[in-house]
């Protein structure tokens, strides 16, 4: 079995089977992606279950709501309210002005495609849009974020570039690239269980390494100390 699959597995067997985004389609899923603004998962579901029930998650919903209306629910969200309801509008406009009201119709695109349509939108790059895809069910690799970035060059995969995310995002991908797991639906556990192990244990500030269930065969955690 490639040393990737075992991490997942290792990962999956301490953290339970992942949760994936209650958003459905690449439309709410883009929504979701700007729900809130730095803050946890449980107030991102939180606002996008308002917006659901108070507006509903179309693109001509949110157009015909006015912004009063989207105002208190993008509150929910942290910071900048009033940029949050600039962008769930921008979103519908887009959708409509760009893809007939039917953003769906992108999973029938050809892959490189359908991540160029998806970067149109507010906050999303190519790890974006690959991600989204992969929730759709449309896979080409692993997309990473960046917490699942770090666990991986953590360990030993690629090359950690502070000063260059995109290098070092290309560089994990090449080394994972012959240990890749086959299938959308391992593909979609093993970037989920990668981002909560980030979040949760391997942070980007005290990591804690001694509650680590892959600190055994982790670089980062035996790296030479002078």
């Amino acid at each position: 079995m490639p040393e990737l699959q075992k991490l997942i597995a290792r990962l999956q067997k301490h953290y339970g089977e992942p949760e994936p985004p209650p958003a459905r389609g690449p439309f709410e899923l883009v929504l979701w992606e700007n729900a809130v603004y730095l803050l946890p998962d449980q107030r991102r579901a939180a606002v996008f279950d308002a917006l659901r029930a108070q507006v509903g998650l179309t693109a001509e919903a949110i157009l015909k709501v006015p912004r009063e209306v989207l105002l208190p629910l993008a509150s929910m969200g942290g910071m900048r309210p009033e940029t949050r309801v600039d962008r769930w509008q921008e979103i519908a406009r887009i959708t409509i002005d760009q893809f007939q009201g039917n953003l769906d119709q992108i999973l029938q695109w050809p892959y490189a495609w359908a991540v160029k349509a998806l970067k149109l939108f507010p906050s999303i790059g190519e790890p974006g849009a690959e991600k989204i895809l992969l929730f759709c069910g449309v896979a080409y690799g692993l997309p990473l974020e960046s917490n699942g970035l770090r666990v991986l060059t953590r360990i030993g995969y690629g090359r950690a570039n502070s000063k260059n995310y995109g290098a070092m995002y290309r560089s994990v991908q090449e080394a994972i690239a012959p240990e890749l797991l086959k299938g959308v639906e391992r593909l979609a556990r093993a970037h989920l269980l990668l981002r909560e192990h980030g979040k949760e244990i391997c942070k980007d500030a005290q990591p804690q390494c001694f509650e680590c269930p892959i600190e055994d065969g982790c670089g980062f955690r035996h790296r030479p100390t002078t």
